[in-house]
């Protein structure tokens, strides 16, 4: 029996084991640092197949590194496993809470970090038996859905050793993520005023909402002076407790975001300014609450060309009648143009004439091919910081119907259906061969971390984070 045959029959074979390890983190969704179930659970399950765990990467509690073997290449599968706060949600086609408020996996993330456990296992038992030089790792990463938890981690140093990295992401299609991402930072901008009654001595007051409001105006007319890829969203967090009061404190929490790192950080020093402004103005005080700050992520072509062709080596990605019935009723309950938005948007992601499926398919299994000028994906990822220290590779796979709106009560039903674990399964075997491909072929890692070195430019990593 070959390596590969040997790591697709283990990861087919673990079918039932990953889908409930899987469903039993989905049933215990817990928010970004609080991870403690989902964490456990899989450092368990690693640690009785005879990885060393070794906990509390970057200072987070939840975070924890698993290794097996010993020497190079080094290899990195990245996991996560936090769930999005006031997501919860059963696996029905109608808006179903489990708990009011509570939280639920809206970004598929049961699924992301169980997918990396299972391509390490698989790999493991490959090497065991062929004697395959090398050292395995599976990151254990909380907190994506704030953007810190891989920050954290690559500002301790746990991925400069690493010869590559490989991952993946719950998707409505199979693709490699040949493309970049936004860099961004997340902070917060607390005011302080004088409170004073609002009607017989406002004079007395300094609103601290008033600084708030005067920056978010600055922030406004900033809009116009970025380039159009930029991006800068807020939410108010506190504004004070009563009108007739003079808020003494108010809060204001951004996210600017960007194309490359070096544009977010130009605009920053900009945002400090308005700030500054705003105080000056409202005759407050204010200090700058810095959250987190990520990377755009760096492309490999080595590696992206490597996983693609993994993809299509297993390609048995298949769904029954039954899980195409309850996408569709899932997908009738999607914003208007929801899917016709998302077939346009395939069409524009690859190569003319290539996309063989139809837009009344709720569910994908083609793999689709690369588009030489792949569209940036808009949101951020803390991945991208690992890009920049390591050649990155990551791919996706239908886990939900096409057009599945992002962050939805949707989302957490499919994942928490045997539509996720078809599509988890599927990538578990992707990366599995993968990271078997680039242990035994030095040189395809060498031209992986060639390219690497010339995308940076001779440019270094510095995290975004203040020192610790």
């Amino acid at each position: 029996m070959s390596s590969e045959k040997l790591i697709i029959d283990y990861v087919n074979d673990q079918d039932d084991s990953l889908s409930r390890i899987a469903k039993d983190i989905w049933d215990h969704p817990q928010i970004a640092l609080q991870e403690t179930y989902a964490s456990e659970l899989q450092a368990k399950e690693l640690e009785a197949d005879g990885f060393s765990i070794e906990w509390g990467a970057g200072g987070m509690d939840t975070a924890f590194i698993a290794t097996w073997g010993s020497g190079g290449p080094i290899i990195g599968y990245l996991g996560e496993y936090d769930a999005l706060p006031g997501l919860s949600q059963t696996v029905s086609a109608e808006k179903e809470v489990i708990e009011p408020g509570g939280p639920g996996h809206g970004c598929g993330h049961n699924l992301y970090g169980t997918a990396c456990m299972g391509s390490v296992m698989a790999l493991k038992r490959a090497m065991e038996r062929d004697g395959i030089a090398g050292t395995i790792r599976y990151y254990g990463c909380p907190a994506e859905e704030q953007v810190v938890g891989k920050v954290l981690m690559a500002r301790a140093g746990v991925f400069d050793d690493l010869d590559t990295a490989i991952t993946w992401h719950p998707g409505s299609t199979n693709l490699v993520w040949n493309g970049s991402s936004l860099a961004l930072n997340s902070f917060k901008v607390n005011f302080h005023g004088v409170a004073s009654h609002a009607a017989a001595a406002p004079y007395l007051g300094r609103s601290a909402l008033d600084g708030v409001m005067l920056m978010d105006v600055g922030m406004n007319y900033l809009r116009e002076h970025v380039i159009s890829e930029a991006r800068i969203h807020s939410v108010v967090t506190s504004g004070g407790e009563a009108p007739n009061v003079v808020p003494a404190f108010a809060q204001v929490w951004y996210y600017i975001r960007s194309p490359k790192r070096s544009e977010v950080d130009e605009m920053y020093e900009r945002v400090l300014d308005i700030a500054r402004g705003a105080a000056l103005m409202s005759g407050t005080t204010h200090e700058i609450e810095f959250i987190a700050g990520c990377y755009d992520v760096l492309p490999n072509d080595t590696l992206s060309d490597l996983m693609l062709a993994k993809m299509q080596v297993v390609n048995d990605l298949a769904f029954t009648a039954d899980e195409r019935r309850f996408a569709r009723q899932l997908q009738a309950t999607f914003p208007e143009n929801a899917v016709q938005m998302a077939y346009e948007r395939m069409e524009k992601s690859t190569e003319r004439n290539s996309i063989e499926e139809s837009i009344e398919n709720p569910l994908w299994t083609q793999v689709l091919p690369h588009n030489d000028t792949p569209p940036g994906v808009e949101g951020s990822t803390d991945v991208g910081d690992v890009s920049w220290i390591t050649p990155t590779g990551q791919i996706t796979t239908c886990c939900w119907p096409l057009g599945t709106p992002a962050h939805s009560w949707q989302m957490v039903a499919s994942s928490g259906s045997s539509i996720g674990n078809r599509g988890m399964l599927f990538a578990a075997k992707a990366m599995a061969l993968t990271g078997l491909d680039l242990l035994r072929n030095p040189d395809l890692l060498a031209r992986a971390n060639e390219e690497f070195y010339e995308a940076r430019g001779g440019a270094t990593y510095k995290s975004a984070l203040p020192d610790a």
